[in-house]
């Protein structure tokens, strides 16, 4: 059994997280199951999505970034 040590540093983040992943998962045609165990999908796929949740999370903290001034 695999262990989980993945905590989130905002846990109110959670459901925004997993809507991005399903957004990100629907829009690279990845179907994930509605009772939330992925456990039969390929290594590629989950790596696919992950990748791009980092890349959209990025995305967002730059917007975020582009009116910060100190």
């Amino acid at each position: 059994m695999a262990n989980n040590n993945n905590t989130l540093v905002v846990p109110q983040a959670k459901a925004a997280l997993n809507q991005i992943k399903l957004e990100v998962a629907q829009e690279l045609g990845i179907p994930l199951q509605p009772n939330g165990y992925n456990g039969n999908l390929a290594t590629r796929d989950a790596g696919a999505i992950g990748g791009n949740i980092t890349k959209r999370l990025v995305q967002i903290a730059e917007q975020q970034l582009t009116g910060y001034t100190r």
